[in-house]
C-alpha cells in the first residue's frame, strides 16, 4: 500500500553553483558516500532531488536531517534509498517499510520520484 508519493526537480547548474559558492553545504546535504561517488554535478543533483521527494512523500515533517537519507545504486544502476536517524523515525511513524526511487536527468534538470510503501 502506498503511504506517500513525492516528486522534485533540481536545476543541476544552480545546485552546482551553490556548492561551489558554499563548499561546506555539501557535507550538510550529502553523506560521505554520496559525495565520494558523485562523478559529475548531475549525480549530486539527483541525490538532492531524491531527498526532497522523500521528504514530500513523508508529508515534509520538521526536523529531518539531509544526511539521514542516502541515495545509492545497485550493480545494475537502479537507484535506492537508505534511511536512518530522523528520516527512519519519521518513516516508522507512517508505517513505511519500503522505498521506490526513480531518477532522470535531461536538459540541465534532474527529476526524482519517491514512493513510500507500507505493508497492507
Amino acid at each position: 500500500m502506498i503511504a506517500g508519493i513525492g516528486v522534485d526537480i533540481v536545476d543541476i547548474a544552480r545546485l552546482d553553483d551553490a556548492l561551489r559558492r558554499t563548499p561546506e553545504l555539501a557535507s550538510r546535504l550529502f553523506t560521505a558516500a554520496e559525495r565520494e561517488s558523485a562523478s559529475r554535478p548531475s549525480s549530486l543533483a539527483g541525490c538532492f532531488a531524491a531527498k526532497e521527494a522523500l521528504a514530500k512523500a513523508l508529508g515534509a515533517p520538521a526536523g529531518l536531517r539531509w544526511t539521514d537519507a542516502e541515495v545509492g545504486h545497485d550493480a545494475a544502476g537502479k537507484p535506492s534509498l537508505t534511511v536512518r536517524g530522523t528520516v527512519a523515525t519519521a518513516a516508522a511513524r507512517h508505517g513505511v517499510t519500503a522505498w521506490h526511487l526513480s531518477l532522470t536527468h535531461d536538459g540541465g534538470m534532474c527529476v526524482a520520484i519517491v514512493v513510500a510503501e507500507r505493508a497492507s
